[in-house]
């Protein structure tokens, strides 16, 4: 089969497109024709190199992507062939204290497809059923690809880590970026009333206002943190949904309101930034991690995608032939939204 390969960590030029063997689905299993995957910053990552996760070369990445199963292996109930799906990229034992409770993505085993795992970049995979949901009939295939990862992770950091209640303020991080796109919908379905976003392109900042954000900041041109205090009467917000990391720490504590609320799920600008000990105990501050979301979550995610509640946003669709160009998309931080690749028939 026809896939994007990584033949080792690097840059670019370790990623091309070749022939690799057709998976086959085994017990459990599912094999799915794909039409379309999308790309995370976690497959920058992966291509890089991360630290204390092993890869098998030759690697294909990619978490998210919509396709039609072709094949049920032994025991696969519940789906058909022909059957258009989509994935749900968190892969765990389902066996363990977490699995049993229903935490998939804290499975003491957790995998991503794409990261320990080969992925969404090529014309075929085999995945458990469990991972395997029926894509919402108003999307395109590559809409439909667009979502699942950084939809899902938006939702578990405000729905259920934050906790976020109808009336509360939020500040969100680098809108534009594939979880804030989707945070800023999920905190105005949850009722948020303040949505502040920051991000240093004005497009970004201008489309976000389209989409509903009530403020728009330039971190290149004001103090963030100030900024917020001044907006909310030195007050702060309730919730703010930091991914960005080093960058933007000190203006999440800055900005938070006492007893609140900061919820982060990764580090793109650096995972050591400076602290303010002493502001996170005087505010009485949460801490909050969060990481991929659980087969509950998805499933209402998918219930408000289909209800059109959340829409998924595509920012470039790049054919597989081009798939370094894709990457570069991802990279240079220019698009709003998810770089998609369509993999043709």
């Amino acid at each position: 089969m026809k896939a994007a390969v990584l033949t080792r960590h690097g840059g670019n030029d370790v990623l091309s497109v070749g022939s690799l063997p057709e998976p086959v689905a085994g017990e459990g299993e599912v094999l799915v024709r794909l039409s379309a995957a999308a790309l995370n910053r976690l497959d920058l990552f992966v291509r890089d190199g991360i630290p204390g996760v092993p890869v098998e070369f030759p690697h294909v990445p990619g978490a998210d992507g919509c396709g039609r199963v072709e094949a049920l292996g032994a025991g696969v109930t519940g789906l058909a062939v022909g059957e258009r799906v989509v994935l749900q990229p968190g892969l765990s034992c389902g066996s363990c204290e977490f699995c049993r409770d229903g935490e998939r993505s804290l499975c003491v085993d957790y995998e991503i497809l794409g990261e320990h795992r080969s992925g969404t970049l090529a014309e075929r995979i085999a995945v458990p059923a469990a991972n395997v949901w029926k894509a919402p009939g108003q999307l395109t295939n590559e809409e439909a690809a667009a979502f699942p990862l950084a939809a899902m992770t938006a939702w578990r950091m405000l729905v259920t880590r934050a906790a976020l209640r109808p009336g509360e303020s939020v500040l969100i991080h680098g809108v534009g970026g594939g979880v804030s796109a989707y945070a800023l919908q999920i905190a105005r379905l949850a009722g948020a009333s303040l949505v502040i976003v920051t991000s240093g392109s004005e497009a970004k900042l201008e489309r976000a206002l389209k989409m509903g954000a009530d403020v728009a900041l330039d971190y290149r041109k004001v103090d963030v943190g100030r900024k917020v205090r001044e907006l909310t009467g030195k007050r702060g917000v309730d919730v703010v949904v930091d991914s960005v990391g080093a960058a933007t720490w000190r203006a999440s504590l800055a900005a938070a309101a006492k007893k609140g609320r900061i919820v982060t799920c990764g580090a793109t600008s650096g995972p050591n930034p400076e602290e303010e000990i002493r502001t996170i105990f005087w505010k009485q501050l949460s801490i909050l991690g969060s990481t991929m979301g659980t087969d509950a979550e998805f499933g209402a995610l998918l219930k408000a995608v289909e209800r059109r509640r959340v829409l998924p946003v595509v920012d470039e669709v790049f054919s597989l032939n081009d798939v370094r160009a894709a990457y570069e998309r991802v990279e240079s931080g220019a698009g709003y939204g998810k770089v998609v690749v369509r993999i043709p028939e």
